[in-house]
Order: structure tokens, then C-alpha cells, then sequence
């Protein structure tokens, strides 16, 4: 039997996010807490009686149908013993025993990663700024990281790519998952050179506990977190004070003061937030530890125009595809069986729109559409799409609705 099943059987047992370094201190390994037995866990003082039910209750030989899985579809099983292991985690009392990783597992070991965090109902302001900013960021040689969910997230990420470097999306659900479905192009276009990463199982579905326990995993792994566009109650905030927690830096952008969208980045400067108005705002801070890494040159200026190109950066497409998530979830007869209806009204397009834009917008009506649906559509690749409609986002001329539908 192999380390990492032993490893999976631990996780599953106390379950993500569970305060693991006391228990681990004691016994010094999974295989070893497994060979210790119920007796020696009762006596230990180490485990709880519901911990122990629960340790009883499963096997390291459960194991083996996660790690074929894993095998089938391409993903990692990263543990504390791998070498690629975020060096970031190991200070964490709740450390991640298993990581399951979809991509490359050496963009791990990134000597200067940057979060970047924020509502997933982004104001145009917003996305724009999270896509320079990332852009920016990359350019200089950090590695942006975010959560692979719509706005904020979606933008940090296209930015990067735009900018032809990696990113990393920690997800709040397994891999496997469906929940949104809608950004599974753009976790394909993650893990070609970079990686999807999540902490949980890989069937394991969203609840609202999941975000909090991965959002500590973004902010540990991260030198400093920025946070852009988030109000009083924003998932953004918890990874903002799990960084300052974790003796991280917390950078915020700031917003307009009345605006409800921007009340909890506007509390955070007021706290001493440090304020971003460049990546050279949050570089500075790392250059004297990493000057081999970083290159300063261009990051005072937020040039918004090179983070909105519209050209699919070589590093991506000479790359080999990536396998793609199996999911459970038909393919819906509309995506192929759809036509495309006459316009009620003769509209203008934006002007200076890229080609795939302009088709984009020319095939939009008030009915929304999925990313997917338009990708099916137009013929043009995933990348082109999600940079296009980031695009039309920019300029105004789609209306972005809930799930990640646009319309016109």
C-alpha cells in the first residue's frame, strides 16, 4: 500500500481544513496513526471521540478508486512528503494533507506568488483593473493566483494568460465538480501551463463552508493578497484577514466611497491596508528578496489596453491540449441544434471591437447565453471567447447576468 493512500484516508476521515499538526506531531506519519490502532487513538488524548468513529469508520483501501480516478483524468496527488508541496503550507496548523492538482505541479513551487481576490459581481471598473493589474503583475515575474470563480477571479486569471505567464485557481469543490460549469474553459486554459488545485476530494460539491477553508489555502500560499471591489460581507475579506493572520501583506485598490460594491476594500484601507495603484505598489515590497525573479521596468504603469489584447499568446497555443474534466452533466441538444435569431432592432457595435468580438456581439440577442453556448456558436477557441467577452464587458455593450450569461 502507497504513502498517499494512507494520506487520502486521513484527509477523508477528519475531513478538509481540520487541525491536523498536533496529530500528526504525535505520531509522526498516516500509515503510522493507522497501524496505531483505536486503542492507542483513545488513549492518545489527541483525537476526539467523533474523530475516532470516523477513523474507524474508513480504510486506507477506500483509497485506491480516488487515486484511479486522479489517474484517469490527469490530476496530481500532491502530499506533505512531495517535493512541490507549497513550502507556504507547512506553518498552517490545518495544513492540506492531500492536494489534488489538475496541470502543472512545479508552478507550485513559485518563489513569488500575489492573490488577487474580489466579488464575483464586478463592476466594469473592477474587471478592468483586475485585468491590468494581473497582466502587470505577470509581466514583472509574479505569479498571480485567485479562485477560479466569475469577476474578479475570471479577470485576475485572463489577465495572466493575456500576459502569456501561469496562474493558479484554488477551487472551493473537487475537481470533478460541475459547479461552475460555465469557467470550464478557462480552468482548461489554467492548467495547460499552470494549475487548477483543490484541497477536497475530487466529487466533493460546494457548500458554504468550502470557500472559507479554501480561501485560507489562497492567502498561505500567496505573499500578499490583494483585494479589489468587495463589500461588507465578500468572501474577499475572509481571505484578507486569513492573510494578516498568517503574517501575510493585505493590498487593496481603491474603489468609490459610496458605492456598497467597495465598502468592505474602503474599510480595509482605513485599517492600513496598503493602497495599489501599480503592481510596483506590491512588488516593491518582494524585490529586494527576489531581484533574480522580478522586473520592475514597466510595473508603475496600469496599462489597460495590453491586458484587453485579443491575440492567443504562444506559450498556449503550441501547448498540447488538456484532458478534459469528465462530468456527469449532458451536453445540452441546444448547443448544436440552436439558430440564431433575427435581431428586433438594428444595433451599432462598440467601435475598435476585435473580430472575434464583433461576431461575438453580432450574435447576441436579449436572450442570455453561456460561454459555452457562444463557443459552439462562433467556431472561434475558448481563449478568443472568454478574452472577447471580457472585452464587451469593458466597453458596455453586453449585460452580464448571474451564472455567467451575457446578453445584449
Amino acid at each position: 500500500m502507497s504513502q498517499k493512500e494512507y494520506w487520502i484516508w486521513l484527509q477523508y476521515a477528519l475531513g478538509a481544513g481540520a487541525r491536523v499538526d498536533e496529530i500528526l506531531a504525535h505520531y509522526g506519519s498516516p500509515e503510522a496513526i493507522y497501524c496505531a490502532g483505536s486503542r492507542d487513538w483513545r488513549l492518545s488524548g489527541v483525537f476526539k471521540a467523533d474523530v475516532i468513529s470516523r477513523l474507524i469508520k474508513r480504510s486506507p483501501s477506500e483509497s485506491y478508486s480516488v487515486m484511479k480516478e486522479c489517474e484517469n483524468n490527469g490530476w496530481h496527488i500532491i502530499t506533505p512528503e512531495d517535493d512541490c508541496y507549497p513550502k507556504g503550507f507547512k506553518n498552517l496548523s490545518d495544513y492540506p494533507l492531500v492536494l489534488y492538482v489538475w496541470g502543472n505541479t512545479e508552478v507550485l513551487k513559485h518563489e513569488v506568488p500575489i492573490s488577487i481576490v474580489g466579488t464575483r459581481y464586478a463592476s466594469v471598473y473592477g474587471k478592468k483593473i483586475a485585468t491590468a493589474l494581473s497582466y502587470s503583475l505577470t509581466k514583472a515575474g509574479a505569479l498571480v493566483v485567485s479562485g477560479g470563480a466569475k469577476g474578479i477571479d475570471s479577470c485576475a486569471h485572463i489577465g495572466a494568460l493575456n500576459a502569456g505567464g501561469k496562474t493558479i485557481a484554488f477551487l472551493g469543490c473537487g475537481l470533478a465538480s460541475n459547479y461552475l460549469i460555465e469557467n470550464l474553459e478557462l480552468r482548461k486554459l489554467i492548467a495547460r501551463d499552470g494549475a487548477v488545485v483543490s484541497e477536497f476530494m475530487p466529487q466533493t460539491q460546494p457548500t458554504k463552508f468550502a470557500f472559507p477553508i479554501r480561501n485560507r489555502l489562497i492567502s498561505a500560499f500567496s505573499h500578499g493578497t490583494v483585494v479589489i471591489e468587495a463589500g461588507e460581507k465578500s468572501g474577499s475579506l475572509i481571505t484578507a484577514r486569513y492573510a494578516l493572520e498568517q503574517g501575510r501583506d493585505v493590498f487593496v485598490v481603491p474603489g468609490d466611497i459610496i458605492s456598497s460594491n467597495f465598502k468592505g476594500t474602503n474599510r480595509l484601507l482605513r485599517e492600513g491596508a496598503k493602497p495599489v495603484f501599480s503592481a510596483l505598489d506590491i512588488l516593491e515590497e518582494y524585490v529586494y528578496h527576489y531581484a533574480d525573479r522580478l522586473n520592475l521596468e514597466n510595473a508603475g504603469e496600469l496599462v489597460v489596453d495590453s491586458a484587453s489584447q485579443n491575440e492567443i499568446p504562444q506559450s498556449i497555443a503550441k501547448e498540447k491540449p488538456v484532458k478534459p474534466v469528465k462530468t456527469d452533466k449532458p451536453r445540452q441538444e441546444s448547443y448544436v441544434q440552436m439558430t440564431l435569431s433575427p435581431q428586433k432592432e438594428e444595433r451599432k457595435a462598440p467601435d475598435g471591437l476585435s473580430d472575434c468580438a464583433l461576431k461575438i456581439y453580432n450574435i447576441l440577442n436579449e436572450t442570455p447565453k453561456s460561454a459555452e453556448e457562444i463557443i459552439s456558436i462562433i467556431g472561434f477557441s475558448p481563449y478568443d471567447v472568454l478574452t472577447a467577452l471580457t472585452e464587451l464587458e469593458f466597453s458596455g455593450a453586453v449585460n452580464v447576468h448571474p451564472g455567467g450569461l451575457y446578453s445584449v
